[in-house]
């Protein structure tokens, strides 16, 4: 916030050495407002930066009207008056002291604080020339993030399916596991059990048979 502010003091000499004049109207003087924030979603291609102004005890006569925009590390002149670009930056004055600052084919380079200046040049008044607090130009891209939620989302989803997939198949198979192990156990006692009542009748039947024979 202080560079911020640091930088701003500098435009106001920057003003002075652009908009150097002597009047009368030394009595001028000018109030800037913005809004502090401003937001263009991704289908978006052109936007209007809004300002409006005040002047007190100043001239007839329309004031000038400068743009300009502060990056991370530097800032960049705009419109001081005419604008630097014709093809990207349009100024508008409409009645009732305001201003609007039109920036076509708009893209997240365009984020930045957008300064709005007004100049009465014709004054010397040391308010005649002010500057707004700036507007935050804030270029979303909300389909890319939904698009990138969306996918995570089914992605998890998927992983989350086939996770569970797997360890119920797993619990199946070793309860099937344990089932034919218990299956198995059954039989074999069974056959066991079988086999041991054969065994046992066995001398039984050659006793009625040696009888037999004997008579």
């Amino acid at each position: 916030m202080a560079s911020f502010n640091k930088l701003k003091n500098l435009l106001m000499l920057a003003f002075d050495w652009i908009l150097y004049g002597a009047g009368a109207a030394d009595t001028c003087q000018v109030t800037v407002t913005q809004p502090r924030f401003q937001e263009a979603d991704d289908s978006m291609h052109t936007v209007f930066l809004t300002c409006t102004f005040s002047a007190s005890g100043c001239s007839s006569s329309p004031p000038q009207v400068l743009w300009f925009r502060f990056l991370t590390n530097k800032h960049e002149d705009l419109c001081t008056p005419g604008c630097t670009d014709d093809q990207k930056y349009k100024v508008h004055l409409s009645s009732g002291n305001n201003i609007s600052l039109q920036i076509n084919d708009l893209t997240v380079d365009d984020n930045a604080v957008y300064i709005c200046g007004i100049a009465f040049s014709d004054s010397s008044s040391p308010r005649s020339k002010q500057a707004g607090d700036g507007t935050v130009l804030t270029k979303t891209e909300k389909q890319h993030s939904n698009g990138k939620l969306i996918f995570m989302t089914i992605a998890s989803s998927l992983l989350f399916l086939y996770s569970t997939t797997v360890f119920t198949l797993f619990v199946v198979y070793k309860k099937i596991s344990s089932g034919r192990k218990i299956f198995q156990a059954i039989a074999q006692e069974l056959q066991k059990q079988k086999y041991a009542e054969h065994h046992c009748q066995q001398p039984d039947d050659l006793e009625d048979d040696t009888v037999y024979q004997n008579r």
